[in-house]
């Protein structure tokens, strides 16, 4: 702390040598208790920060005892209120209630607790006594009126919500407490003075806004402010749950989401609050992206600077400029943006959320720590400020010596030092408030293409489109002009009308600036039909220039991401996802991702497969805008939309067991199992690919298993009947899409076969039965979901399968055959583009290469079992010398270049058919010479020898 001016050192000896005085006076017998040398050096430091803790220590002598015993360490005692002295209730509530905050007031001049422990113990002091004071007063209004019970005849009780800071557990010193007062049913009590709910609670609510807030000879416990509730003042006091949610769900307004965003049952039936706030949670929190919250910020923000302006309130470090309230809405509007899509952005408190934003990459850590360094500074001054005579303000002092006191208590040399710090922090929290309300001020869209939109449909010429850089300005014209017509323009209420006419011009010079502007438009008008009917979605990009710009850059370049903009407006979220632009999750994470869908809500197929394809949709966006920025290689994309379809399968394969296990129950000690092959297999799934799916099953007593249940069924037809249900569950339709297009022709015996297989008759058919070409596909096959050791025991039959003792020879015959067969069937290749996939030196050459190798030759190398995708198959043949490093290097190289260009053809809609560009050619011949050096000879009718 600085060196204190003789003129602080004359005021701090007067103030702390009448408190001094006063304590004496009130504590003689303990004169010599006061005389040491460390009660006295407290006692003139809270003396000197606060009167009105001296104040309560001459009223009440045993709680500076106590304060000097333990510092503190322990609350005070809280009051017992019975019934038979109900006249000492007030002066017990104010009494624990004086003694409790002069114990925060020490401990906080003296440095034993830091902001949030006070701000945490002034809420516990308030829950305390509305918790108190409730439970009296319950008890005698039961005598009076008996209890209020609903149609079933069950007891209802007073539901106390806490908004503002009390809700968010962040209570200023010397705060009033926002208070709703709500109740779960209707019903009416049961004693001889009956009442029905509305009025029993509502009289019991004044009583209780009455016993705490009334001015007495004692003062005051905690003001009550009972307007947040609906319709404020002209309301009623108590509402049932079901004429809130009516309310809210009608007439709710911006600023009430703002403000039961903190809400929180303190007292009365908590587990009833929290079902409420439950059931609230959707008007709260939007399932989108909802930007058109800052609307409603900025109506607030408006008012509160009309309010400061007309009371002079520019040294109010609440609600002035850079002031709490600022962190407070900024935190908020953020919340109320982002947290309907995450669930961790939900909470009440500010600096927790202040921190789940900064993890969630939607601030910076820079700003976050700026505003958390800002919001500790201003609530530590509030506290002072207050502390100094118990008063309920935000203002800095005006009086000389209450600054000089104030700034010396927080360490500050003078008034002038501390005014510069404050300063200094307004103008960081100013700063970043701003920058989140500045966005549709900073958009500058062209002034003459402005003006053509708003002309249209009947004015506007079309030179301007030419004039801005489209090519085709006549069918650009026609086309934005039957737009203008359109039922779903013509239909916009005025506010997203105005929103529509900020965001036309913008994308219109996004458009007009591509590589292809009347393909963009295209797209973009396609997604803006869609999009008109979620006024959301305006809002984003009229509050969000880099979402519209990369909207415009997105629609441009990839048909199957417009597509499924246009047919899926949710995902524009994840234009603006900060994650987008970040590292991908990896398997685990997009594993748990999908685990958690709709967790415990089996019972609702729909609900479960709705939100399950938005998860999967939003999640290969982002991998695809991965791809498609070049942030992650093919390869890495390929696996992890693998990876994502793995989760997929598992949260459907326990969807699917619930509704059979429903209706069946299950068969006991049984094993449950679904392989992936091909592309799903091999980990190298593309974008729309369907999934090939194998499903085993082994159950103890084999055929003759059944289940458990009523309606038991055989073993068999039990597994069946789950698999059945994951083809259909995967495949089914919802608003969000369908999962994926199952293939299950892969399995035992292809499509004659039975659609599961148990472990024993699977294992038999692999040795016995299946051809050389089935054996290629196990190369690539890999337990996805299930039963773990059933998927141990799927990966031993697949070994021993594949490393079997094999004349290279016959391998070597039977694997070109199959590949000429299908080269025949399948390539479409010609003079003029390469089929990437099944032509000369492609892909499907490369996986039959690698096939080969480990039908031929894993007898010698077990290592070879383990890996499924071919980059991972080229280094274990590396590193055993059956490739040379060169020639692995050539093939990794390959596989890279193709499988890119076969997934940015995906991305456009387009076949992956291309001319020979020299990286496809150099491509080709890697693959082709590698076949060659091994004996496998495709292109030609002779065969070589074996590698």
């Amino acid at each position: 702390m600085s060196s204190k001016s003789p003129a602080h050192s004359d005021l701090s000896h007067s103030i702390t040598a009448r408190a001094m005085a006063r304590l004496r006076t009130a504590l003689p017998a303990h004169a010599d208790v006061l005389a040491e040398d460390h009660a006295r050096e407290r006692l003139q430091r809270v003396a000197a920060a606060s009167d009105f803790a001296i104040d309560t220590l001459v009223r009440q002598p045993d709680v500076l005892l106590r304060l000097l015993g333990d510092d503190g360490a322990q609350p005070m005692a809280e009051p017992s209120l019975s019934p038979e002295h109900r006249s000492e209730w007030p002066a017990l509530l104010r009494g624990y209630r004086t003694a409790e905050s002069t114990r925060l007031i020490w401990r906080d001049v003296l440095g034993l607790d830091d902001v949030d422990a006070t701000l945490a113990g002034s809420t516990h002091l308030a829950e305390r006594c509305l918790q108190l004071a409730l439970d009296a007063l319950e008890i005698e209004f039961a005598q009076r009126h008996g209890v209020v019970r609903d149609r079933e005849g069950n007891p209802q009780r007073l539901v106390v919500f806490g908004l503002g800071k009390l809700g968010g557990g962040e209570l200023n010193f010397s705060s009033d407490v926002d208070l709703v007062y709500a109740y779960e049913h209707d019903g009416e009590s049961d004693g001889a003075r009956a009442l029905d709910a509305e009025h029993y609670f509502a009289r019991l609510g004044q009583q209780l806004a009455k016993l705490l807030d009334e001015l007495t000879v004692d003062g005051f416990c905690h003001r009550v402010d009972l307007r947040l509730r609906p319709y404020g003042n002209a309301g009623r006091v108590a509402w049932s749950f079901n004429a809130m949610e009516q309310y809210f769900q009608r007439e709710g307004r911006d600023w009430e989401r703002y403000a039961w965003q903190k809400a929180r049952p303190v007292a009365g039936d908590l587990d009833a609050g929290e079902r409420f706030l439950e059931s609230l949670r959707p008007f709260i929190y939007r399932r989108y992206l909802d930007f058109g919250a800052l609307d409603g910020l900025r109506a607030m923000k408006a008012a509160i600077s009309a309010e400061v302006a007309r009371k002079e309130l520019a040294d109010d470090i609440k609600r002035g400029p850079g002031g709490i309230r600022e962190i407070e809405f900024l935190v908020q509007a953020l919340q109320l943006i982002y947290g309907g899509r995450e669930p961790g952005l939900r909470d009440r408190r500010l600096l927790p959320s202040l921190q789940a934003l900064v993890d969630a990459r939607q601030m910076t850590p820079d700003a976050g720590a700026t505003l958390t360094g800002a919001y500790w500074f201003l609530r530590r001054l509030e506290n002072r400020l207050q502390m100094l005579r118990d008063a309920q303000t935000h203002a800095l002092p005006e009086s000389t010596d209450d600054r000089q006191r104030i700034a010396h208590g927080l360490g500050y040399e003078d008034w002038d030092a501390l005014r510069v710090a404050l300063d200094a922090q307004r103008a960081l929290v100013t700063s970043e408030f701003e920058a989140l309300l500045a966005p549709r001020r900073k958009r500058n869209a062209p002034d003459a293409l402005t003006s053509y939109w708003r002309a249209l449909p009947e004015g506007g010429d079309s030179a301007v489109l030419a004039d801005a850089g489209f090519v085709e300005a006549g069918n650009a014209d026609a086309a934005l002009r039957d737009f203008a017509r359109s039922p779903g323009v013509r239909g916009l209420s005025d506010a997203a009308r105005g929103r529509l006419d900020r965001v036309m011009p913008a994308l219109l010079q996004a458009a007009a600036a591509s590589s292809e502007p009347m393909l963009a438009l295209r797209r973009l008008l396609a997604l803006l039909h869609n999009v008109l009917r979620r006024s959301a979605y305006l809002a984003l990009l009229d509050e969000q220039p880099v979402a519209l710009a990369r909207l415009v850059e997105v629609v441009s370049h990839s048909a199957l991401l417009a597509e499924r903009l246009a047919a899926y407006p949710l995902l524009l979220d994840e234009l603006l996802d900060a994650r987008v632009a970040g590292p991908l999750p990896g398997r685990d994470e997009l594993h748990a991702a999908c685990a958690a869908v709709a967790e415990g809500q089996d019972d609702d197929a729909e609900a479960v497969l709705q939100a399950l394809n938005e998860v999967r949709q939003a999640l290969s966006f982002r991998i695809a805008m991965a791809l498609r920025d070049g942030r992650q290689s093919a390869t890495e994309c390929a696996q992890q939309l693998a990876w994502l379809a793995d989760g997929v399968v598992l949260r459907v394969l326990r969807l699917a067991e619930h509704e059979v296990a429903g209706a069946h129950g299950r068969v006991p000690g049984a094993r449950f199992a679904v392989i992936g092959y091909g592309s799903l297999g091999g980990e190298e799934l593309g974008f729309g690919s369907d999934l090939d799916l194998v499903f085993l099953y082994d159950a103890p007593g084999g055929e003759h298993a059944h289940s458990d249940g009523a309606r038991t069924i055989e073993a068999t037809r039990w597994f069946a009947r789950v698999a059945q249900k994951v083809v259909a569950l995967l495949g089914a339709v919802t608003g969000a899409g369908r999962l994926y297009d199952v293939d299950v022709r892969l399995r035992p015996d292809g499509a004659k076969g039975l659609l599961v297989s148990s472990l024993a008759s699977y294992r038999d058919y692999q040795r016995e039965r299946a051809w050389t070409w089935e054996h290629q596909a196990l190369v690539r096959a890999r337990f996805v979901a299930g039963d773990e050791s059933l998927g141990d025991d799927f990966e031993s039959v697949r070994a021993q399968t594949l490393s079997r003792e094999r004349d290279p020879q016959a391998v070597c015959t039977d694997v070109v055959s199959m590949r000429r067969r299908m080269r025949a069937e399948l390539d479409r290749s010609d003079a003029a583009a390469f089929d990437l996939k099944q032509g000369e030196g492609g892909l499907v050459d490369l996986e039959f290469l690698l096939q080969y190798a480990v039908l031929a030759h894993s007898a010698q190398h077990v290592s070879w079992l383990v890996p499924r995708n071919t980059p991972a198959l080229v280094e274990a043949a590396a590193v055993d010398g059956w490739l040379d490093a060169g020639e692995a290097a050539a093939l990794v190289d390959a596989h890279a270049v193709l499988l890119e260009r076969g997934l940015a053809c995906t991305l456009d809609r387009r076949p992956r058919r291309l001319p020979i560009d020299e990286a496809i050619a150099r491509s080709r011949a890697a693959i082709t010479a590698s076949a060659h050096r091994h004996g496998l000879v495709f292109d030609t009718p002779s065969v070589g020898t074996t590698g």
